[in-house]
């Protein structure tokens, strides 16, 4: 479990998180890693509304991942509401909450032995090993819910204290500005990966490649489960593609956005191998914001934070003179960090620093 204790670079990298000129969910596996040394916790999670206003669900631990399925059976919600107050079973719940963080303890409507013998607790917590958790219902500033996060901790982990509730109160604005969705700006983000997936006309897999069996629990999370039925989005994709005789018309498009990015699937016909039937393919997109690509590449340079953050701002084309307002210091303070920054880098201007941003440019 991460150390508690509060430190400034933390801080400071969550605060230069929330005034990034992306946000949304997209953010939200960044914020995680800049609130592990602030708050004491084993891995986090946020539930939000997708672009369809379905609850979609982000979880770093892989266990907790798992049991996200598990979370969303009728049986195991009914059992949820029998042990806790204002369930979580759509995105429209997220305003039922009340304000400020909760701890699983002030959610827990039965008693503790009641809920280890529940079926919410020995289906979806213990496989997790969730025994505890901090909680903390998101809302934009016309009230309507943005998303629920929280941070879990494992059997055996003491409470949470007071000092880091307070921690996350104090953070709940910062949290809320960052993971507000914005507009999508296709112009402004970048192709990240792309796959194919073969399927019968009437909507059986045949085949995936590597990438796309990557890309979609990315893009459908619990809903993908690698040889099951598709999805019902990816269903009615395949219903929508007309007809291969006398068809003139564009091939059917759906598109969402998550926590992973934003995804384009697209479906055409293919002609079998064996030259006999037909096969449809399923061809999808991954694309994330340039900004948030950028913001990852310079993690990896391991910068101060203000080096960091001018560094970021210098990539996105900002102006200096806007950059000394945006950070709050001077312009001749920015041309200082500026040419600091160089030096460290080995970066003459802009385009350089860019091409050390691109992948692999740091081992140039």
């Amino acid at each position: 479990m991460s150390s508690p204790r509060p430190t400034g670079q933390a801080l400071a990298r969550l605060h230069q998180l929330a005034c990034l000129d992306v946000g949304g969910p997209q953010l939200i596996q960044p914020l995680l890693e800049a609130m592990h040394p602030l708050i004491g916790f084993e891995s986090g999670g946020y539930f939000y509304p997708d672009g369809n206003g379905e609850l979609e669900a982000h979880m770093e631990d892989a266990d907790v991942q798992a049991s996200v399925p598990e979370h969303f059976d009728p049986r195991i919600l009914r059992s949820e509401n029998e042990m806790f107050h204002n369930s979580l079973r759509a995105a429209r719940d997220i305003v039922l909450h009340g304000h400020g963080p909760r701890t699983m303890g002030q959610m827990l409507r039965a008693s503790h032995v009641d809920l280890r013998r529940s079926d919410y607790y020995n289906v979806v917590m213990r496989p997790a090993r969730v025994a505890d958790w901090l909680c903390l219902a998101l809302r934009a500033p016309q009230g309507q819910g943005i998303g629920m996060l929280f941070l879990f901790r494992p059997p055996g982990a003491p409470p949470f204290r007071p000092e880091e509730i307070a921690t996350l109160a104090r953070l709940e604005p910062h949290l809320a500005h960052a993971l507000q969705p914005g507009e999508l700006d296709a112009q402004d983000s970048e192709i990240h990966r792309q796959g194919l997936l073969v399927a019968t006309p009437q909507g059986r897999p045949l085949w995936i490649s590597p990438d796309a069996e990557a890309l979609m629990p990315l893009a459908f999370g619990w809903r993908w489960r690698r040889g099951a039925a598709l999805p019902p989005a990816l269903q009615s994709l395949v219903q929508r593609l007309a007809p291969r005789a006398g068809a003139d018309c564009a091939p059917p498009r759906h598109e969402l956005h998550n926590a992973h990015g934003w995804f384009s699937l697209r479906a055409t016909h293919l002609a079998a191998a064996s030259g006999d039937g037909e096969a449809i393919g399923i061809h999808i997109t991954q694309r994330v914001p340039r900004g948030l690509r950028l913001w990852s590449a310079l993690g990896a340079l391991r910068l101060p934070p203000r080096q960091h953050e001018l560094a970021y701002w210098l990539a996105r084309g900002v102006p200096e003179s806007q950059i000394a307002r945006r950070l709050g210091i001077s312009a001749n303070t920015v041309v200082y960090h500026r040419r600091q920054l160089y030096n460290r880098l080995g970066a003459g201007n802009r385009a350089e620093l860019l091409a050390r941003l691109e992948p692999g440019g740091h081992r140039r």
